[in-house]
């Protein structure tokens, strides 16, 4: 191992040690580690910059301002009261709704836009209810991540292996990953409202209140909310679209939020801009930079390529491998650059004997998607939730996160090797 490889290793493991103990924001920790990594040579600024993913930044971004604009209507302290009322005001039940609702809006826009939508109905609904917000952030969080593991679009991941392998279609998705990643949503909120059960009650006051509440009189902005719901409705269906029209979907994110605000004027952009949440944004710069360094040094295409190495060609081998260190791996690294040095990694082994690679690719899918629940830093949704929250005065730890995710996220991949073993490998 060269030193270069050492002294990326070094940056990192210092950079994640930081991130974890919480001593320090994690942008900052991120940016100096990022920055590190170009300052000592690792990497050059030029392929610092090229590793960094415009494509999840401008997503993140333009999603960002539609929601802002979006919030200002009305529409989400709507869609508080109305979900909130049709399980008649039960915290429990609000739970289990308010997670259904993630995991599906996950399957079918991507978990970042998702929980963009979701965490401002979520504070709404549980300060009228006097609980707590932790278990409901949490749950979406998860719910999130879960849905999003279903479809092609749904998270980053899926559609880079959609990509890659063209005779992977929306539907093979659908039909491949939908019916076990709602069992395991299902096993999960299940678990997550026994936890949770003694913590979130509320009084027959605070429920009566709720059901006594009119959703229509929570719309401010009619005008401004047909506008919204334009743009939004606009972005969504680009999303659904955006293989078939070859345009990226940071591309249609951006065009939404701009063509939002040229409905709804200039005077809307300033405040548009100081919503986003650019201590996210800047926090995946920092990350891209810092797995940019373990990349170009080789480090992790060496982990890969001796991972393949152990299998010795058995199918069935090869998908446990890549199931759990997908898993494992994008629990504490960004999934998306371990995708993709994963991909060309698994069409190799088709020129290694292995002639059946689509276990192995919904391995790749369940294991790289499930597994960022495992840590707070595992997925873009984890670092959006958790930023959302912390401007709301509720900061969760990376330590709490871990105890709850970690077990959730294993015991997903243990139920995702039996669906592997028992659909593909038998």
């Amino acid at each position: 191992m060269t030193n270069q490889a050492m002294v990326a290793i070094g940056i990192f493991l210092i950079t994640y040690a930081f991130i974890i103990t919480e001593k320090i924001h994690r942008t900052i920790v991120a940016m100096i580690g990022g920055i590190l990594m170009v300052g000592l040579g690792v990497v050059s600024q030029e392929t610092a910059l090229h590793h960094i993913d415009f494509n999840t930044l401008g997503l993140l971004t333009g999603m960002m301002i539609i929601v802002s604009i979006t919030a200002e209507t009305g529409l989400f302290k709507y869609i508080a009261i109305w979900s909130a009322k049709k399980v008649k005001g039960d915290p429990l039940r609000v739970l289990i709704a308010l997670g259904l609702i993630t995991a599906i809006g996950s399957a079918f826009l991507d978990n970042v836009t998702t929980v963009l939508l979701m965490v401002p109905v979520t504070f709404s609904i549980t300060r009228r209810l006097s609980v707590s917000p932790m278990p409901y952030l949490l749950t979406e969080i998860f719910a999130s991540n879960i849905g999003g593991t279903s479809t092609l679009i749904g998270d980053p991941p899926n559609i880079m292996i959609g990509s890659a392998v063209p005779e992977l279609s929306f539907m093979a998705f659908i039909y491949n990953l939908s019916a076990i990643s709602f069992l395991i949503m299902f096993v999960t909120l299940a678990i997550l409202a026994f936890w949770y059960r003694k913590e979130l009650r509320t009084t027959e006051e605070l429920k009566a209140n709720i059901m006594n509440l009119n959703e229509k009189d929570e719309i401010t902005d009619v005008k401004l909310l047909k506008k919204s719901l334009l743009a939004l409705g606009l972005t969504i269906i680009g999303f659904f679209i955006h293989q078939i029209i070859h345009v990226e979907s940071a591309t249609i994110a951006l065009a939404g939020a701009f063509f939002l605000l040229l409905l709804t004027g200039e005077h809307y952009l300033e405040d548009a801009l100081t919503k986003v949440e650019w201590t996210t944004i800047f926090f995946f710069i920092g990350l891209f930079v810092l797995v940019s360094g373990l990349m170009e040094t080789g480090v992790i295409s060496k982990l890969a390529s001796y991972a393949v190495g152990l299998t010795g060609g058995d199918l069935t081998k090869a998908s446990m491998l890549i199931l759990w260190l997908s898993a494992i791996a994008s629990a504490f690294v960004d999934n998306i650059p371990f995708v993709a040095t994963m991909i060309p990694m698994i069409k190799d082994m088709g020129t290694m004997g292995i002639t059946n690679l689509e276990p192995l690719w919904w391995s790749l899918a369940l294991g790289a998607c499930l597994g960022g629940n495992g840590t707070l830093i595992g997925a873009s949704a984890n670092v959006i939730v958790a930023g959302l929250a912390a401007k709301e005065g509720h900061h969760i730890s990376f330590v709490k996160f871990l105890f709850i995710g970690f077990p959730l996220m294993i015991l997903s991949i243990v139920i995702s090797t039996i669906y592997i073993y028992l659909r593909y490998l038998l």
